[in-house]
């Protein structure tokens, strides 16, 4: 089975859009829909066909061109179940544990809801890839906005769980500001603020943050460690509730 390409696609002021091909197929999917011209140029500058959009969730700025893209390609959109009815041109409701196809490769749909009720991601595990829209970022998550903290921390934990090497395909370039909040919940982080050095030399040579891997992320993200000692002493939450930690930690950021 060949390995699929994925392209990453500069969108809007700061997200990211993403192609993936499965070469033996020529099947192409679009990860989300931030913007029209760039998604189309991309494609046409490697003479691939679009056959999929898959969607996370349905903030404008990951679903607001599904219609036009759709009408200039033909292709087929597929998008989380709990938001169908806010996903344009959806053909194709999916939820946590179904199985989509591209070619002979397959992503499993994990729901991700907090972001938005219905957030999904698609783990392609044979790939070591996984497209999470904005329920985890490069040093961050997303803001809860319709959910409840405790789904959120939830739906983290199953990106958590992820296995180590797994690339994670975020959807914006935040890092540098997740970076500067970051060293404030998780201070004493070597690992932290080596990346934090890591970080600002790429951004000063305009290169992206973006994939990040997910083990960096258990050791560096200050929302996947909620649990750890030195994060809850340094919040004066020593022994609370993980949960309790991550909402803390969120307020925190939503303030910063």
């Amino acid at each position: 089975m060949a390995t699929i390409e994925i392209v990453q696609i500069n969108c809007l002021s700061d997200n990211y859009g993403y192609l993936v091909h499965d070469p033996e197929s020529g099947e192409t999917a679009c990860i989300d829909t931030p913007e029209t011209e760039p998604i189309l140029r991309a494609l046409e500058a490697r003479g691939w066909t679009l056959t999929y959009i898959w969607n996370t969730h349905h903030h404008y700025d990951h679903a607001g061109n599904n219609l036009e893209i759709k009408q200039k390609t033909g292709c087929t959109i597929l998008g989380p179940a709990g938001e169908a009815d806010k996903i344009p041109g959806i053909d194709r409701a999916v939820d946590d544990g179904d199985c989509v196809s591209l070619g002979a490769h397959s992503a499993r749909v994990i729901n991700v809801g907090g972001h938005t009720l219905g957030h999904i991601a698609y783990h392609m595990e044979t790939q070591s890839a996984a497209f999470v829209g904005d329920s985890l970022f490069a040093l961050g998550c997303g803001r809860v906005f319709e959910g409840t903290m405790q789904q959120m921390w939830t739906s983290l934990q199953k990106l958590n769980a992820l296995p180590d090497g797994t690339k994670i395909y975020c959807a914006h370039e935040y890092t540098t500001a997740n970076a500067a909040f970051a060293v404030t919940i998780d201070p004493d982080n070597e690992a932290l603020k080596k990346r934090v050095a890591e970080i600002a030399a790429l951004r000063a040579d305009n290169l992206p943050t973006v994939p990040t891997e997910i083990s960096l992320e258990r050791a560096t993200n200050p929302f996947l460690r909620a649990t750890d000692a030195a994060v809850q002493a340094h919040l004066g939450m020593s022994g609370a509730k993980p949960v309790d930690v991550f909402s803390e930690i969120r307020a925190r950021k939503d303030n910063f």
